[in-house]
């Protein structure tokens, strides 16, 4: 896929249907290896006067361990034609398979940081914060509905540095 940088003022597609209905996937390592995963939660916006994106990952998940040790992460955004796709690096551990291959992909790089070449839309972030989630911080109880594990996410807060639109 050939990509042009754009302006991120430019971007007019709703991140709702984009993150919660389309889902994303989020890739980060480095030429010699990487991962993706499927997500559905997530937010883009605005803190400290940076245009960012909120990414939620499990303890659990494969992907955890480079978005901790790289500095850089990308969230790729698919046409509907992905969604098969996105359900196998969403069902598959990259820990037992090469899912990026299996689901069809390619990985492709700005710099050093890895991104899926068959996306349509792709923001390059800078992790400039995260936190775990803190069961004792909650106000509701439907919490338990989505850890019946314990196993609560890590928020990470990147900078959106560079988005990329398919040409």
């Amino acid at each position: 896929m050939n990509f042009k940088e754009v302006d991120i003022q430019t971007i007019r597609t709703n991140p709702f249907t984009l993150i919660g209905d389309e889902w994303m996937l989020i890739t980060a390592g480095t030429k010699a290896k990487c991962n993706t995963m499927t997500a559905s939660w997530g937010g883009v916006g605005v803190i400290w006067n940076k245009n960012v994106a909120t990414i939620y990952i499990r303890p659990t998940r494969y992907t955890k361990e480079f978005i901790d040790r790289e500095d850089m992460f990308t969230i790729s955004f698919f046409d509907k034609k992905y969604k098969k796709a996105l359900g196998i690096c969403g069902s598959k551990s990259g820990r037992d398979c090469d899912k990026i291959n299996e689901a069809g992909l390619t990985v492709g790089y700005d710099g050093d940081t890895p991104y899926i070449n068959e996306a349509k839309l792709i923001l390059i972030c800078k992790k400039i914060y995260q936190d775990e989630i803190k069961p004792e911080n909650f106000k509701e109880i439907w919490i338990d509905d989505n850890y019946p594990n314990k196993d609560y996410h890590t928020m990470y807060i990147g900078e959106i540095v560079k988005v990329l639109d398919e040409q």
